[in-house]
């Protein structure tokens, strides 16, 4: 099977600039438009937004391959290291703290060159025990002849399918030799572009062991951050990705198994990187929302457990909130629990969640439902 870096003039990659034109066009202007919008928020608005948004960066980068992380992990790992005052930190082991690690790293210092140490020390980071799962791999270093051939599979052991198959081992040092080159030369196409090469090269080399793909959509993210002039993230490529993924995989694979020309995956990228800026209004949303909360109800007493929790439910509880998890979260005990709940019940700022299941459920208040129209929002 002939792979793209088999082509004659492999990395010379093109695209259909004509082609692109209107599509890029579009991006640069909505990506304009959210920075400028962000800019006028004031700090702590700004800061919140940030968090969010690096939160479900790194935990959808991860569910892409497969991997869940503890979100309140992630969060409270990357509010420490912003030096962000959030309340209700967790404790976080060490292999969340490598992903964070990593992702700040990119973004935070996007404008410092992009070498062979520092995506050693990322993949290290990736992998602080040296282990995939069960299996020891080569850390912190180029894969070796061992990991010959490097394939993407699917499919049962005995009926894999090769959906991709890596240059040899012997051939990654020169090739990331040339992609670090380009990256840290001098740039003559836009920066989004740039952004959209850069992710499809590196994993198309695929030079280590694992974790070839968070550090592509790391990279990815580096450039975009490069395209903003700014450390500060309001959208998640990542989570776009993920809610993508079968199409991102498909557009890889095609691209990866044609010539040089790779318009196929630049459109492809446009439209989920445009599609990700669009997704930071959710994330806005729930910002505003929780903003206008808190103000509407500074008069309004609150125990520290209330707020606390109340946080929570607004930055993306995950599952139900029962009246055992709101004890467990604010460790205390089940009837301090249910007092606290009650109080925000009667006070319009809970419901109860229909349903008979054997635990009562409780949501954050809206107009629907409520079935009426509620100051808490307005």
């Amino acid at each position: 099977m002939n792979y793209i870096y088999h082509e004659k003039g492999w990395p010379r990659m093109t695209w259909d600039h004509e082609r692109l034109a209107g599509q890029l066009s579009g991006v640069r202007h909505r990506q304009g438009r959210l920075i400028g919008r962000m800019e006028g928020l004031g700090f702590s608005l700004r800061n919140e937004a940030v968090l969010q948004t690096l939160t479900e960066d790194v935990l959808k980068s991860n569910e892409i391959e497969g991997e869940k992380l503890d979100k309140d992990q992630v969060r409270s790992s990357i509010a420490r290291r912003l030096g962000l005052d959030i309340g209700g930190l967790v404790e976080v082991d060490r292999h969340v703290e490598g992903v964070v690690e990593m992702m700040l790293d990119a973004t935070g210092h996007y404008a410092d060159p992009l070498t062979k140490e520092r995506l050693f020390a990322w993949h290290a980071a990736l992998f602080p025990t040296g282990r995939s799962g069960m299996l020891r791999i080569a850390v912190g270093r180029w894969r070796d002849e061992r990991s010959d051939p490097m394939q993407v599979v699917s499919g049962p052991i005995g009926r894999e399918k090769v959906h991709y198959q890596a240059p040899e081992a012997k051939r990654v040092s020169g090739e990331m030799k040339a992609f670090l080159k380009w990256f840290n030369g001098p740039q003559t196409m836009d920066p989004v572009l740039a952004a959209g090469l850069a992710h499809l090269w590196f994993v198309t080399i695929h030079p280590f062991a694992d974790g070839n793909g968070r550090i592509a959509r790391a990279i990815a993210d580096m450039a975009l951050a490069r395209s903003e002039n700014s450390s500060q993230r309001f959208y998640s490529l990542s989570a776009q990705i993920r809610q993508e993924r079968n199409a991102y995989y498909h557009t890889l694979e095609k691209t990866q198994k044609g010539g040089l020309d790779i318009t196929l995956w630049q459109e492809w990228f446009l439209g989920c990187l445009d599609r990700a800026i669009e997704g930071a209004e959710h994330i806005l949303a729930g910002v505003f929302r929780k903003a206008r909360f808190w103000e509407t109800h500074t008069q309004r007493p609150f125990n520290d457990r209330q707020r606390a929790i109340l946080n929570r439910l607004f930055d993306g509880f995950e599952g139900k909130l029962t009246s055992s998890k709101w004890a467990k979260l604010a460790k205390c005990s089940q009837d301090t629990a249910l007092r606290d709940i009650d109080d925000l019940v009667k006070r319009g700022i809970l419901v109860k969640e229909p349903g008979r299941g054997r635990s009562t459920s409780y949501a954050l208040a809206t107009p629907s439902n409520r079935g009426e129209e509620s100051g808490l929002l307005k």
